[in-house]
């Protein structure tokens, strides 16, 4: 078996040789730039990963790994032009490089350019492939359409956060499993329990994001700690202590919700402090533990030998510790 570092940098050199037409410049410059931008390639190197996994042949399954990070990376173009981000990975985004204009249409013709690498695939599974990939795709769209829906409501429950995360992050990691185990001979069964797998740790993976966002260590975080407060952001924290909350915390909380331009250090140390009075974290932990235990009995089930599941029980580990 591969190790994923290793699948991650197959993706990587491959990426670097796709092929894009130069003219229009304009058109195909942005998709160039952004792809040259790197990341962590873990999408698509799951999906090579499972194939893997159960017996195929990893170079078949190298066109549609890279139709989802192709497509992921249009989901990102577009995704910065609604947040209206200058930066992506610390580098000035599509749209403020060209302008939105530029970002959209350079993002349609990735999508484009997506399904004509997923169609490379093996024309026995293609219908089978594309079903995937299309319900993935248009979950990550809803997804994101509640996440902005999200930002303008006062009440939101944690059922709706979990359904939004669920589609917009974790259905990608399912999606990707679940087509290369299919590529690597893997049975209905398994191929959906394998996108469970995925999915349920991708809602895990979200939950911890959440926690650490608030209570991690911003050295080995990678992220400054408290953004999310910062930006109103609905994570599970804020929506479980506005369910939580006494009439006084909730008011405290409110107050430095509308507030236009708070001390962000101040506002961040109470959110901290009330987050600690109704112990949200533990209610998150628990939270993560139960999508994580999801995870591993969809994986338990899989008609896999012990020492790859074994593979994925690490790969899930790995995953889930992550400095705080």
């Amino acid at each position: 078996m591969k190790q994923l570092s290793d699948l991650q940098a197959i993706i990587s050199a491959e990426v670097k040789q796709l092929n894009f037409p130069s003219y229009p410049a304009e058109l195909y410059e942005p998709i160039k730039y952004i792809l040259s931008l790197g990341g962590k390639r873990m999408r698509p190197a799951l999906l090579l990963m499972a194939c893997d996994l159960f017996g195929g042949d990893v170079n078949k399954a190298i066109p549609p790994a890279l139709a989802i990070e192709v497509f992921h990376n249009f989901t990102l173009m577009h995704d910065d032009i609604m947040d209206n981000a200058p930066l992506r990975r610390g580098k000035t985004t599509v749209h403020e490089r060209w302008n939105p204009n530029v970002g959209i249409l350079s993002g349609d013709v990735m999508l484009i350019e997506g399904y004509k690498l997923m169609m490379q695939v093996d024309n026995a599974i293609l219908r089978r492939i594309l079903d995937i990939f299309n319900t993935t795709a248009v979950g990550v769209c809803e997804g994101q359409q509640l996440d902005m829906e999200f930002e303008k409501r006062i009440n939101v429950n944690i059922e709706e956060y979990i359904t939004m995360i669920r589609l917009k992050t974790a259905v990608v990691l399912g999606g990707a499993l679940q087509i290369g185990a299919i590529i690597g001979g893997a049975d209905t069964n398994d191929a959906d329990l394998i996108y469970t797998f995925g999915e349920q740790l991708g809602i895990a993976f979200q939950l911890q994001d959440d926690i650490l966002d608030v209570y991690g260590n911003p050295e080995k975080f990678g992220k400054q700690v408290g953004g999310d407060i910062m930006s109103n952001k609905k994570t599970f924290l804020l929506i479980k202590a506005l369910e939580l909350a006494d009439p006084s915390q909730a008011a405290e909380l409110n107050k430095w919700l509308n507030i236009q331009q708070p001390d962000q250090n101040e506002k961040v140390i109470a959110f901290t402090g009330i987050y600690n009075q109704l112990q949200v974290r533990q209610y998150a932990e628990k939270a993560m533990q139960a999508y994580a235990d999801k995870a591993f009995t969809a994986l338990d089930a899989i008609n896999l030998p012990d020492e790859h599941k074994q593979y994925l029980r690490d790969f899930a580990d790995g995953l889930m510790v992550r400095e705080n």
